[in-house]
């Protein structure tokens, strides 16, 4: 196959990724700002299938009305010309000193009135793009001290935002639904919804369940120690994997956003054979960060290893379980028999206390000896990663 990104492979990424300064906590920009223009039109050359933003990305805060139309004519027409979709966008909460404690469970009534009424204008330029998939990242949801929020209640107003936006989709007639990114920490101390688990459980409390998923990141869900890859099964298993943020992790740290394949090479293979291997149709959209260390040549070299990245990974997944050798090693793990249900069709536990062969006449002894035969299975998972088989 080939590891030159096309447009099918649905490869998206983020105004802010490629567009990062390279300012952090301790250092100041190192790259220029970059016209969003010029990022549609060089991630086209590299293969791309769209571009995905934050308002605040396109549109700098405090633009007037005129200069904020002036701006979407001409990023359309980047976009028609480049033949980029974009496939979802979100709203920047987290930046302006405003959204301090928060935009949807601020303290301040006010700011979260504002907060609203910020997200649902961008939701209609979204719509009017084109996007399907509408993500809120809650960086700014959350705290730094016991006292100071009652989580309790800001569940409340968060379940609250979610359902006046559900409402006001559902009125617009959009055909759009919302994916909850969740992250652990940083910029807060403790965000709220920080891994995949939690976000599954409040989506079960919203008034449009139906029209909110996840959106999970490599990174945040590594920042808290998961594995990522069974977080993305749970969530294909519930139907709520809507959108996904591929990038680098390398543990429990600061959320690195390192090119995709980057820090842990065995959850990002173990990831994309199980994408490939779904029902998932969504965009694999890279939200990384170039080093702050490269110039404008090292960005694109940095986009476009992500997309080689993720390619080269599929290659070696596809071997992986086309490999005869495998497929022997597969049924010595027995994960044919993890397929077949624990009870027979139409069988009762009035049954299952009746077979003695379950526990009576069961031999633990000899159970308990049986190898797994996992070992053999990982190294030949080794060695197609490696390139050797």
């Amino acid at each position: 196959m080939s590891i030159t990104p096309t447009p099918a492979d649905k490869f998206t990424f983020g105004l802010w990724t490629v567009g990062w300064q390279g300012r952090d906590p301790f250092g100041d920009a190192t790259r220029p700002a970059l016209d969003p223009v010029e990022t549609v039109t060089r991630l086209a050359e590299l293969g791309a299938y769209g571009i995905t933003f934050h308002d605040d990305d396109l549109i700098p805060f405090g633009s007037s009305d005129a200069e904020r139309e002036a701006i979407i004519k001409r990023f359309r027409q980047a976009l028609d010309t480049a033949g980029l979709k974009v496939p979802m966008a979100t709203t920047n909460l987290f930046t302006h000193p405003v959204f301090k404690d928060g935009g949807f469970t601020s303290n301040d009534r006010d700011i979260r009135r504002y907060a609203l009424r910020k997200v649902i204008r961008n939701i209609d330029l979204a719509a009017e793009l084109g996007a399907t998939t509408y993500v809120a990242w809650g960086g700014r949801e959350g705290a730094e001290s016991g006292a100071a929020k009652d989580i309790r209640v800001a569940l409340d107003r968060l379940k609250e935002a979610f359902d006046l936006l559900g409402d006001y989709v559902v009125s617009q007639g959009y055909d759009m639904r919302f994916a909850i990114e969740p992250k652990p920490n940083e910029p807060r101390g403790d965000i709220l919804l920080p891994t995949v688990g939690h976000a599954l459980a409040f989506i079960n409390e919203l008034e449009h369940a139906d029209r909110v998923g996840l959106n999970p990141e490599v990174g945040h869900e590594q920042m808290a120690g998961l594995n990522f890859p069974h977080g993305i099964a749970q969530a294909l298993w519930h139907g709520k994997l809507f959108h996904i943020d591929l990038n680098g992790q390398s543990g429990i740290k600061y959320d690195q956003d390192l090119r995709f394949g980057a820090g842990d090479l065995r959850q990002a293979f173990w990831l994309v054979d199980l994408l490939e291997s779904s029902d998932y149709q969504g965009p694999r959209h890279f939200d990384f960060k170039p080093p702050r260390t490269e110039d404008f040549d090292g960005v694109w070299a940095s986009a476009a290893g992500c997309m080689r990245n993720y390619l080269i990974l599929k290659e070696r997944a596809l071997a992986f379980r086309a490999d005869p050798a495998v497929q022997e090693a597969l049924r010595a793990a027995r994960l044919n028999e993890l397929a077949q249900p624990t009870l027979n069709k139409g069988e009762t536990a009035a049954d299952l206390l009746a077979d003695r062969s379950a526990f009576e006449d069961f031999d633990v002894e000899a159970a308990a000896a049986r190898g797994m035969a996992f070992e053999q299975l990982d190294q030949l998972a080794m060695d197609h990663l490696l390139g050797v088989r």
